[in-house]
């Protein structure tokens, strides 16, 4: 399974989104079509460019919460003070992904940025 976590600022356009997706694909040789799900923190699932941008790819959006961002910490590659502040997790994009990907989920991609977004790209057991 292939995971996209990402974080983002509210009010990002789907095409933000998605045009960062498909370059932290890109970086570890992955078609668009390996995508399993669309992940973020539960505080902001229900944003429209996330909920659109998952529709676009054809691929369930998942709500993380909290508690699981948080379990992730060890694994997490990059560190936000202003992230951690918000979300209790110094990057949403890793900690999305890897909580959405399952146990023994390892990060392929760590965070990139793009202008109000960032995302990660995780890979778990499972189709």
């Amino acid at each position: 399974m292939i995971v996209a976590g990402v974080g983002f600022r509210r009010g990002v356009q789907a095409d933000e989104i998605l045009s960062l997706v498909a370059r932290a694909l890109r970086e570890v040789s992955l078609p668009a079509e390996a995508l399993s799900r669309l992940a973020t923190a539960t505080a902001r699932a229900m944003e429209p460019g996330f909920v659109e941008a998952a529709r676009r790819l054809e691929v369930p959006a998942w709500a993380v919460d909290p508690e699981a961002l948080a379990a992730t910490a060890p694994w997490l590659r990059t560190e936000s003070e202003r992230v951690r502040a918000l979300h209790g997790v110094g990057s949403v994009a890793e900690a999305a992904a890897l909580a959405c990907a399952g146990q023994a989920a390892e990060l392929l991609a760590p965070r990139i940025a793009s202008a109000r977004a960032t995302c990660a790209i995780a890979r778990g057991p499972g189709p």
